[in-house]
């Protein structure tokens, strides 16, 4: 392999070199410019010199395979990567600012602060995991926050790539990642599950709400296998004030087995976003650890200390949308509503991990002052949840699959459409109004969420509507 090309002021493939700005254990950063990018850039050089680690130089191959194939705003973007022939480099956006490591001597933080700051970092796992990719080293000095506000998650030497060679798995039998962070199955040689990072955001939401890692500092896999068996300290154990809902969502990330945990990370940050929509279980009143009994009953059973059957991530993250059915409670449409509940229960019957929310939109005047309460001296937002809960009653769903929200927006359609972008809605459904003279001169909030959505969106009318008009079909579809 030839000597390093990198000095200040060297140039290579057109990239000058400006100052090392960082000196890690597997690479170096430097500060570079080209004529033909405006924007700061980062060249990042693995070390390669003798005795150096030679899971660095596997390490970079995958980062140099994966960088180029990301896109948007939670990852760094690439501009060029340069192979080990000459010299391997991969050249990123500088993006201002420091990682999350900067915040470890602020420890802990305000519930909501930490709250607000995993939620970010769950939509940015939501977006790499439909990239088809795993990151595999989440922890507080691979994430930074843009300008804007988006989590941008950084360092994909560890990352998993489902239609690229794991060279990682192939070429070394120890698993490489930060210790304190790392999921269960990753020791047990599984790196192709997508809920090992959810289990690492967990251990991050731990530490920085309670200041403690949940499974100590020990590096050695003697001891990082202890995690395979061994639960930790509820947090509530480590600080009383801890809130409920929020011990249910860390634990939860904690599962030991892939199964228990969040099925996707959208399903997180929904969650963090709506704390007040959390199902409770017995996680949330936990102040103790599991007792011995049930700790040694894990040890020796071997269904939990074996690899598991292999995740396919594009099929977990389908078979696990959030769906939204935007009701209308308030005139009543029975019609209408009952189809709704077909057509929900029809999706649902073949998505067993879907989540659904149920929402209304309170519509406010545009010169009237709104009032909160209702001719019989009800609250209309109350009232409207209830009906919502009443209306999904016969789903028979688990209460950690459903969740109810009244919006109140001048606009039902721009607020519907603003919901389903802000969680990450999958799919929403909606019901179609017969024909009106206001519809007409106006439009419909259906054809409007149809229209400029960025999911799926099923339109439904209901059957007796659809004859009348002359349809054929109760539902129509629109991507």
């Amino acid at each position: 392999m030839p000597k390093t090309l990198v000095k200040s002021g060297a140039e290579i493939d057109g990239y000058t070199i400006g100052e090392c700005v960082h000196s890690g254990g597997m690479a170096t950063l430097w500060s570079v410019t080209h004529p033909g990018i405006s924007v700061p850039l980062l060249m990042k050089i693995p070390r390669v010199s003798e005795g150096e680690d030679p899971a660095a130089i596997v390490s970079f191959e995958m980062e140099m395979m994966i960088l180029p194939r990301l896109a948007g705003p939670h990852v760094p973007t690439c501009f060029g990567t340069g192979d080990f022939a000459r010299q391997a480099y991969v050249v990123i956006e500088r993006i201002p600012g420091t990682t999350l490591y900067k915040r470890l001597p602020d420890l802990p933080l305000p519930y909501d602060e930490a709250r607000a700051l995993v939620a970010r970092i769950a939509a940015a796992l939501a977006d790499l995991h439909r990239q088809n990719v795993i990151h595999h080293d989440i922890k507080p000095s691979s994430i930074m926050f843009r300008e804007s506000g988006e989590a941008v998650l950084i360092d994909y030497g560890l990352s998993h790539h489902t239609d690229l060679p794991d060279l990682l798995q192939e070429e070394f039998r120890l698993p490489y990642g930060t210790a304190p962070y790392m999921a269960p199955e990753r020791l047990l040689g599984s790196r192709d599950d997508p809920r090992s990072d959810l289990f690492s955001l967990g251990v991050l939401l731990y530490f920085f709400t309670t200041g403690e890692r949940p499974f100590g500092e020990g590096e050695t896999l003697r001891a990082m296998r202890r995690r395979l068996w061994r639960d930790p300290y509820p947090p509530r154990a480590l600080r009383a004030d801890y809130p409920p809902w929020l011990q249910e969502v860390v634990l939860r990330c904690l599962e030991i087995q892939p199964v228990w945990r969040y099925p996707t990370a959208s399903q997180l940050a929904f969650d963090l976003v709506h704390p007040d929509q959390v199902r409770l279980t017995a996680r949330s009143e936990r102040l103790k650890r599991d007792p011995l009994s049930t700790v040694l009953r894990r040890r020796f059973n071997r269904d939990v200390t074996q690899p598991q059957r292999k995740a396919d991530v594009a099929a977990q993250i389908a078979s696990s949308p959030i769906v939204a059915v935007a009701l209308d409670t308030a005139e009543g449409a029975p019609e209408l509503n009952e189809a709704l509940r077909v057509t929900v229960e029809r999706i649902l019957a073949t998505l067993p991990a879907a989540r659904l929310a149920c929402v209304n939109v309170l519509k406010l005047s545009r010169i009237a002052i709104d009032r909160t309460l209702d001719e019989r001296g009800s609250n209309k937002h109350v009232d409207r949840l209830v009906a919502l809960r009443h209306w999904a009653t016969p789903l028979r769903l688990d209460e950690s699959r459903l969740s109810a929200h009244v919006l109140e927006a001048v606009d039902p359609a721009a607020a519907l459409l603003e919901f389903a972008e802000a969680n990450s809605v999958d799919h929403i459904i909606i019901g179609a109004r017969q024909s009106s003279f206001k519809r007409t001169l106006l439009g419909s909030v259906s054809a409007k969420v149809a229209a400029e959505a960025s999911c799926t969106v099923t339109v439904v009318r209901p059957q007796r509507l659809a004859e009348d008009s002359g349809e054929a079909s109760a539902s129509e579809a629109a991507g």
